[in-house]
């Protein structure tokens, strides 16, 4: 039987700080793998504008910053840090910028996957080499970076695929969610996101040693429980607490009861960290806090059919 640690987190979007982390605990914790599940790529662009007096200005969560030259360096990495994608421009670029939604886009898009290959290049120095790393991109990631991820030497990379952990432990991958507010890149219904499933599944040798790792949670399960949206996307509130509801996929619950592995990973709600059982299934979503820097993740020991261990990470 083979007996694996890995590490599992999800939804960084975009926070460095919280990638370094992630990176570092492989050397930390002595694991054998490290799994991600999808939604890496930051939201936002944060303009940094040079100034005629040769400072530069920008706004951060809100608040103007003025920034010398000698302070620019530290300012772009508390950016990268936030989750967001620090640019230099004079004024004629940013103008630009607000005017023209596709060079807006093209610009969003090159940054990202640059970025996204700056990150892979920190796993040489801080992940050892027997150490697998696998990647999953999520509904909120754009398709651009996927031939930066498959393309990398250092990294596994997972959509739609199977892939081979330790030679008795299969992983199926996908980051399709079912349908958000935000029309994200890979979202569908839950009626095609079962055939996606189905799809992926069926490549799986040895299901009772399997793991599944789909972004979307399986629906009804707390660990899918999200703020009720109204309309105009404001959160329900009722005496003065948000009301929760499930926005998880019935597909995917149905899949899990279906085929019972070992074990399902999941992510894509922030606020509904936890772990539970689908019949003899365990299933977990550690969370993110990726806009605090703060890395969460489980801590995963498998041992042939058997889950030794699901230890809550917080750094």
């Amino acid at each position: 039987m083979a007996k694996t640690k890995f590490l599992f987190a999800t939804d960084l979007h975009g926070s460095e700080q919280v990638w370094r982390k992630f990176l570092n605990c492989a050397k930390y914790f002595n694991l054998d793998a490290l799994v991600i599940s999808g939604d890496m790529t930051g939201k936002l662009i944060i303009p940094i504008i040079a100034m005629p007096d040769s400072k530069y200005e920008a706004t951060l969560l809100g608040e103007k910053n003025i920034v010398s030259k000698e302070e620019l360096e530290a300012f772009e990495k508390k950016v990268r840090f936030s989750g967001y994608y620090p640019l230099r421009v004079n004024q004629e670029e940013f103008e630009r910028l607000n005017n023209e939604k596709k060079h807006l886009d093209e610009t969003f898009e090159r940054l990202m996957v640059e970025t996204m290959k700056y990150w892979l290049s920190l796993i040489p120095e801080k992940v050892p080499e027997h150490v697998k790393v696998v990647l999953c991109p999520g509904n909120d990631d754009s398709f651009i970076i996927d031939d930066a991820i498959k393309k990398d030497p250092h990294v596994i990379f997972g959509e739609g695929n199977v892939l081979d952990l330790d030679g008795e432990h299969e992983v199926a991958t996908s980051g399709w969610t079912t349908p958000t507010p935000w029309d994200t890149p890979r979202e569908c219904s839950d009626e095609e996101l079962l055939e996606k499933l189905e799809e992926v599944v069926s490549k799986i040798e040895r299901i009772e040693t399997s793991v599944f790792c789909f972004h979307c949670p399986p629906y009804g399960t707390g660990i899918d429980d999200a703020v009720q949206l109204d309309k105009n996307l404001k959160p329900v509130y009722v005496h003065g607490t948000p009301v929760m509801i499930p926005v998880g996929s019935k597909s995917v619950r149905q899949v899990i009861e279906k085929y019972q592995p070992l074990l399902t990973l999941h992510g894509h709600i922030h606020e509904s960290s936890g772990f539970m059982k689908i019949g003899k299934t365990y299933c977990i979503n550690p969370g993110s806090e990726y806009s605090e820097g703060i890395l969460r993740a489980f801590l995963v020991e498998i041992d042939g059919k058997k889950v030794k261990k699901l230890q809550r990470v917080e750094a």
